[in-house]
């Protein structure tokens, strides 16, 4: 069950930044279900073969969130078990974000934010060219809207027709300064994508039935001709009341004993 698997993400995030002991937990939150969407029922992947040519393509642009990502990758069967609790030690290949030269499972290195869309543009013109048919989704968060990279990629994708490109952003209106739209505004972000020749979409993205039905749509949708954009409308933190309501959790640390109140929590909604 989808929500199980959004659930997972979560707890496992909780426990990784216990090793760390600092960490990202609700850049994570905010995006858990488009995680448990798009890994478990809307990408083409194969166990154990996390190099095979035709699997769908995922490139995050908030690698800060790929904490949620690893566990995902340890259940695919792309890293060990003990790789996945070496996280962020010494001479562990996994690292506050990912990166593709050290994690199978991993299409594209993250750490400069704003460069992943591009990335997408590549993998998904290279596709074509080659005559494969596997799709890309490039998950980037609204504070990377202020990256002058992502339109130049949104407009060489527009333009390159690459309609197995799609775009998810991760709508949650909070960045490591503070609101979005206070530090940079960047609405009307449905309106900008359109103006820049993408098709635009917008979704509840805690909304699991919602998000994996439009995300099945885009994927099937063999007649479009455009990049698609997805505007997910999702809450940083979700899952633990009190991240919700406040910013600084962007990046923090949770004791034992509150990681295992938050843990209960989690546990006991239906988001």
């Amino acid at each position: 069950m989808l929500r199980d698997k959004a659930r997972f993400v979560r707890l496992e995030t909780l426990r990784l930044i216990e090793i760390a002991k600092v960490g990202h937990y609700s850049s994570v939150f905010s995006c858990a279900e488009i995680f448990a969407s798009l890994y478990y029922d809307v990408m083409a992947l194969r166990k154990g073969e996390p190099r095979w040519p035709q699997r769908d393509r995922f490139l995050m642009g908030k690698g800060h969130a790929a904490v949620g990502q690893f566990p995902i990758l340890a259940e695919f069967g792309y890293i060990s078990q003990d790789e996945l609790n070496s996280y962020t030690r010494l001479g562990s290949p996994l690292g506050d974000h990912p990166d593709m030269t050290k994690v199978p499972g991993i299409d594209f290195s993250s750490g400069s934010i704003g460069h992943a869309l591009s990335g997408g543009c590549g993998m998904a013109l290279g596709g074509r060219m080659a005559g494969q048919d596997f799709n890309v989704f490039v998950m980037v968060g609204d504070g990377e809207m202020q990256e002058g990279q992502v339109w130049e990629a949104a407009l060489f994708a527009a333009h390159q027709r690459l309609s197995r490109l799609v775009c998810i952003v991760d709508r949650n209106g909070y960045q490591l300064d503070g609101k979005v739209d206070d530090v940079v505004g960047i609405e009307s972000l449905a309106d900008k994508w359109r103006a820049f020749g993408w098709q635009v979409h917008e979704v509840d993205g805690h909304d699991l039935h919602a998000l994996t039905a439009l995300l099945r749509s885009l994927k099937a949708d063999t007649a479009r001709t455009q990049p698609a954009c997805v505007i997910a409308r999702t809450v940083k933190g979700k899952g633990v009341s009190y991240m919700e309501t406040e910013p600084g959790w962007h990046l923090g640390y949770l004791a034992p004993e509150d990681a295992r109140r938050a843990a209960e929590e989690i546990m006991s909604k239906e988001i």
